[in-house]
């Protein structure tokens, strides 16, 4: 989750050292045991009528840039802003973690605030980050996106089997690589010169069709190369490390990717999903770990047990809301431990640690938000809940997601991806905009000011407490960010823009891009027929053609219901693939 402030960083990446220099990653296995590691996105995983358990990491600080201002005002008027916990690549994870016991606490402002266990800040650079899931990547395309104030692109090497992330930018002129395309010998083109890159090379140029042929080998200055970054594969997610310095060329054997053995489990089936979200990572890992809003932000959407364990308690709403238990077990720069029970639910916020505990439930090490069910019976049914939280500019975050679950696995055979989809970005809509505009008030009164600006009495704010804590002292509330960054938050869009699906998921998704090419065509087919029917009706009354009565309602029935089906068709799609607008006042 981040926020406004930028980390000094590269923007490009050196093009005057060798080729050689950059690193690749193959696809990953399963860990066989646990390597260290400590990431920043965010994961969480849930299963029904069992204990949950949260897992949040943090990155870790190391290094800082330039502090950002909010909105509106310079950061420098507002005192240090607050970033959010991502997956960062330079810097070190932090980690979250919580007991399965349930504890009482009376104020969530009392709260303990994490105590450093050492010297040091988090580092948002020196963590690997989820790029997108693999089925949501066409290996026939290049594709880009920014992570952490970096503009990469990801293409699928044919000649090794493997995906390559590079710089979004040719050496030649700065053009945006992920618009090109991969050509015919499987080499990355740049479509405004033509020039060619391959992936075994690391970034290396093997063509440039303005070069003579009899000419110097000008492909093969170091500064024809374009950065290239460790990849892997794991968990289905395409993750890259966001450091392409030849020291970092083994990263891969000193920490992997977070990994979720349930996601690898045979037993288990996963759907997918990425959205773009129009506010910073701290705000959406902020709201990720405050589970008394669901009730209220999602009402309609999403439901929740009620607590029928609060003494004393006489009035009640309708929504059910009611207290929820919370309490720190343990701070440090690692992250915090956290535990809430509520009825036949556990939930936990805990580390994903370097070696294997009795309380972690999961080997994933990376900035990330869990919910999972305890370890019951192997054939238990069980569903999670993972989400990772990329930091991608101030003011913008993206979220991916997973659901494993080990029932019901035949259902992925008869309901696509994209139907899970259009529920799922109903839940995200529903509060985009009061996290957007809340974002905005953080920062024009300044992240250092959170803890008096904000009433939190209640024990249900015990975790996000606890965040901010942990983001005010090792992260001095701001993102590393890997590239210079804007000290201001992007203007307000109007609802239209801030709630919009099309850019900030269908065109990311390949099941939601699938089914809304395959609707337009069935609209357009279901318009002409309407038309065609209507023209058989006037065609039969200008010859000899006798149609009864009968026939004749039949038709123009059919052409009735064939209107009316592109109409109710063309709503669906933008409701569900463009925009549709949420009002809390009649929900």
């Amino acid at each position: 989750m981040s926020r406004y402030p930028v980390a000094a960083g590269p923007a490009l990446a050196d093009r005057g050292r060798d080729c050689d220099s950059v690193l690749h990653q193959s696809p990953l296995t399963t860990p066989a045991t646990p390597h260290p590691q400590r990431i920043p996105p965010l994961a969480f995983w849930l299963r029904p009528r069992q204990p949950l358990s949260l897992h949040l990491l943090l990155p870790r600080a190391g290094r800082h840039s330039l502090p950002f201002a909010a909105t509106a005002a310079p950061l420098s008027s507002r005192g240090p802003k607050a970033t959010v916990l991502a997956p960062g690549p330079r810097r070190r994870a932090a980690r979250l973690s919580v007991p399965a016991v349930a504890a009482e606490t009376a104020r969530a402002e009392d709260a303990p605030s994490p105590s450093p266990s050492g010297d040091g800040a988090f580092d948002w650079l020196d963590h690997w980050y989820p790029f997108a899931p693999v089925c949501d990547l066409d290996p026939g395309a290049p594709h880009g996106k920014t992570v952490l104030g970096l503009s990469v692109v990801a293409w699928y090497d044919r000649g090794a089997g493997e995906w390559r992330v590079f710089d979004d930018a040719c050496p030649h002129r700065l053009a945006p690589l992920s618009e090109g395309r991969v050509d015919g010998k499987g080499r990355l083109q740049c479509v405004y010169h033509g020039w060619c890159f391959d992936g075994a090379g690391a970034g290396a140029c093997k063509f440039i069709p303005q070069a003579p042929a009899l000419g110097p080998p000008v492909h093969k200055n170091s500064k024809a190369c374009v950065a290239s970054y460790p990849t892997a594969v794991q968990n289905k997610i395409l993750w890259f490390y966001p450091r392409p310095e030849p020291e970092h060329r083994d990263v891969l054997q000193r920490k992997r990717p977070p990994y979720i053995k349930e996601i690898d489990d045979p037993s288990f089936v996963t759907a997918f999903g990425i959205r773009d979200l129009l506010y910073g990572y701290d705000i959406l890992a902020e709201n990720l770990m405050d589970p008394s809003h669901v009730p209220y932000a999602h009402k309609g959407l999403i439901g929740g047990p009620r607590n029928t364990q609060d003494p004393g308690r006489v009035e009640h709403d309708k929504e059910g809301g009611g207290s929820i238990k919370l309490k720190i077990e343990e701070a440090s720069l690692a992250g915090f431990l956290s535990s809430w029970e509520r009825g036949s639910w556990s939930l936990q916020v805990m580390p994903c640690p370097d070696e294997p505990t009795e309380r972690a439930t999961s080997t994933a090490r990376h900035c990330s938000l869990a919910l999972q069910a305890k370890p019951g019976k192997k054939n238990t049914p069980r569903f999670m809940l993972v989400v990772f939280c990329v930091p991608v500019a101030p003011g913008r975050s993206r979220l991916i997601w997973a659901f494993p679950r080990n029932f019901g696995v035949w259902l992925d055979l008869i309901i696509p991806r994209w139907l899970y989809h259009v529920g799922q970005n109903r839940v995200l809509d529903s509060d985009a905009y009061i996290l957007h505009v809340e974002e905005r008030k953080f920062a024009a009164s300044g992240l250092d000011n959170w803890h008096n600006d904000c009433y939190v009495p209640a024990s249900s704010d015990t975790m996000v407490v606890a965040f901010r804590s942990w983001f005010r002292k090792y992260c001095k509330n701001r993102v590393g960010w890997a590239t210079p960054q804007p000290d201001e938050l992007p203007p307000t869009p109007n609802k239209d823009t801030l709630m919009e699906r099309y850019w900030s998921h269908v065109v990311q998704c390949r099941s939601c891009s699938a089914a809304l090419k395959a609707m337009r065509a069935l609209e357009v087919a279901l318009q002409v027929a309407s038309v065609a029917v209507v023209g058989v009706l006037a065609v039969a009354k200008e010859t000899t053609l006798v149609m009864s009565a009968a026939q004749r309602a039949v038709v123009v029935s059919a052409a009735v219901l064939c209107f009316a089906a592109s109409r109710w068709l063309s709503n669906f799609i933008e409701n569900n693939f463009f925009f549709q607008d949420y009002s809390h006042a009649y929900k």
